[in-house]
């Protein structure tokens, strides 16, 4: 899977056909069609990208967006609606989206966008390097980890499972959302490699910066 995507869009027509699309190139579509349905899901689970009608029942985009965002949701967002005056757009921006495009829309012109936000790996960051202890950081351009100006080399799946946790830092990350990320599809997720990954890491970075939670998953701390 390229990706995972919260599809908020009321029209179910144009759900299906954004979702059959994106389906098609590879990603994983979540649709919801009011903003309370996108609010819930938005807390249960993790997402690359939101895209996000305007005008649906309940909460609008707008709305939505902006609750998220002080609640510290960091996930990019892109906002599809037929509002097309310049106080919407100036509005839409000021709420924290990333993109904005108009209906009517070509597909492939969605996807461009969707793609282009995608190759970024942190969003609302202001600086490319990550403090995580006073001599431990994370190059988020490079994605590399330094200790004491020097690269650590980890391995690939753990670099993978530092970018998750960096990327909700604070949060709870479920097991199933490791695992999802970390393994391939034709891929067996491990438990106990996954155990391995976490004691190597907390080497690094100290074992108090990855708390384990019992039964759910684990949590990046940067207290």
């Amino acid at each position: 899977m390229r990706g995972k995507i919260l599809l908020l869009e009321d029209d179910v027509t144009l759900n299906e056909t954004i979702s059959e699309f994106l389906e098609e190139k590879d990603f994983e579509v979540v649709s919801v069609y009011d903003g309370e349905e996108a609010s819930d899901i938005i807390y249960e689970q993790l997402f690359d990208i939101f895209l996000l009608d305007v005008n649906v029942p309940f909460i609008n985009g707008f709305e939505l967006l902006k609750q998220k965002r002080k609640n510290g949701v960091t996930t990019p967002a892109i906002y599809i609606t037929s509002l097309n005056s310049l106080d919407s757009l100036e509005d839409g921006y000021a709420s924290g989206c990333d993109d904005y495009i108009r209906k009517p829309f070509a597909l492939k012109e969605l996807l461009f966008r969707i793609e282009s936000i995608l190759k970024r790996n942190f969003f609302h960051e202001t600086k490319n390097r990550i403090e995580i202890t006073e001599t431990v950081f994370y190059d988020t351009d490079a994605n590399l980890l330094f200790v004491d100006d020097k690269e650590q080399s980890i391995s690939t799946k753990e670099a993978l499972l530092l970018k998750l946790f960096l990327q909700n830092r604070d949060e709870t990350v479920s097991h199933e959302v490791i695992y999802e990320h970390l393994w391939e599809y034709e891929e067996s997720p491990s438990e106990s490699a996954l155990r391995t990954y976490i004691k190597n890491l907390r080497k690094i970075l100290g074992k108090e910066k990855i708390v384990s939670i019992k039964k759910l998953g684990y949590r990046f701390s940067t207290k």
